[in-house]
């Protein structure tokens, strides 16, 4: 399934944690780098990170997470459409924490983004610090970002982009996150500019990149 070519791709962001990838998107879209808006944010809570950023930023946001909707299926249910409700291009999971159910409307339009080479690293249970905690433990030589499309299970999704970040071994886990999270800088809106202008695509469950 191809992104429609639209001169500014509707965006919705899920986000759990500070928000950095939501602001980091926000800005490359202000300086015309990204030819997208963000449409709507759905955080976990009111009181973390990413909430604050975007009421800063001016945007749209909901609050649907375990502490304001504890039933998850009803919780589930009112996160599907809402983000229905706001005819997304693209749905971007931004340190969304927990699996999203992806109606058949959404196959192939939900991206997410993980702080490591998959499938290194990934699974449920590994995201954030967990991830660069044991990278340091292993002493690999090379981890890095993956953007993928979403799916059923955690970082199992077809990969549209890989940015390997070498490592020299002395780092601790704050300094492998912090140029990492450098590299996902880069490499989340890349991967949406190449969905958004052809360059990769959903094709029955995999990647076809033009």
């Amino acid at each position: 399934m191809a992104v429609p070519a639209v001169s500014r791709a509707r965006l919705v962001v899920l986000a759990s944690g500070g928000g950095r990838t939501l602001e980091n998107l926000q800005q490359r879209i202000a300086r015309g780098e990204l030819h997208a808006e963000i449409v709507l944010v759905v955080v976990t809570r009111g009181d973390i990170g990413a909430a604050e950023r975007a009421r800063r930023l001016g945007l749209v946001s909901l609050v649907i997470g375990p502490r304001s909707h504890p039933d998850r299926e009803a919780r589930e249910r009112l996160l599907v459409a809402a983000i229905l409700e706001a005819r997304p291009d693209l749905v971007v999971l931004a340190g969304w924490l927990q699996l999203l159910p992806i109606p058949p409307q959404l196959e192939g339009r939900v991206l997410n983004i993980h702080p490591a080479l998959l499938p290194a690293y990934g699974g449920q249970g590994m995201y954030g610090h967990h991830v660069h905690d044991a990278v340091v433990r292993d002493r690999v030589p090379v981890t890095g970002c993956t953007v993928h499309f979403a799916s059923s299970e955690y970082d199992r999704g077809p990969i549209v982009l890989q940015t390997a970040v070498p490592l020299s071994g002395d780092e601790d886990a704050d300094a492998v996150a912090a140029q990492v999270f450098a590299a996902e800088t880069e490499a989340f809106p890349e991967a949406i500019m190449m969905l958004l202008e052809g360059r990769a695509e959903w094709v029955d469950g995999s990647v076809r990149f033009a």
